[in-house]
């Protein structure tokens, strides 16, 4: 079985969006292996459509040019990247992505791919509070299971 067949058989039923790349983070970027069917629905892109592209198809306009780069210096440095992205989705329109990617290591303890887990999220209004909400808040969506979306510091969750 492999790394995919794994992702496949947790990642399908999530209501959370569920990306895997390769490990490559020069450009134009890792190229993605696996993407769920929350991630079509959020995207509008289907499966096939995103695979053996970079997850930079999903950049834009408003897409902020040094955060993305972090997003590559994090992944070599501490190999995990939490923020908020604006993407878009195949129709054009954009759209806030909150992504938690995570490496996915091998028996020799490299990373074999990064695994992002993905919402739609709003920004908040006023101050952000000091709790577990911050600046934004996750967009309701119907099916989304709230301990789906990953908080502890291992490589699946």
């Amino acid at each position: 079985m492999t790394v995919v067949d794994l992702v496949r058989l947790f990642a399908e039923p999530l209501g959370t969006a569920v990306v895997l790349t390769d490990t490559d983070l020069e450009r134009p970027g890792p190229t993605i292996l696996y993407a769920n069917p929350a991630f079509e629905r959020m995207s509008g892109y289907s499966a096939e459509e995103v695979c053996g592209n970079s997850p930079r198809m999903l950049q834009g306009p408003a897409t902020n040019r040094q955060l993305t780069r972090l997003v590559a210096r994090r992944l070599r440095a501490e190999r995990r990247f939490h923020g908020v992205l604006e993407n878009y989705r195949k129709s054009g329109e954009g759209y806030l992505c909150e992504v938690d990617v995570r490496p996915i290591f091998g028996r020799d303890e490299e990373p074999i791919g990064f695994l992002a887990f993905e919402r739609e999220v709003v920004r908040r209004i006023g101050r952000p509070g000091q709790g577990a909400g911050g600046r934004y808040r996750p967009i309701a969506v119907e099916g989304f299971e709230t301990g789906a979306f990953c908080t502890a510091p291992t490589p699946f969750c």
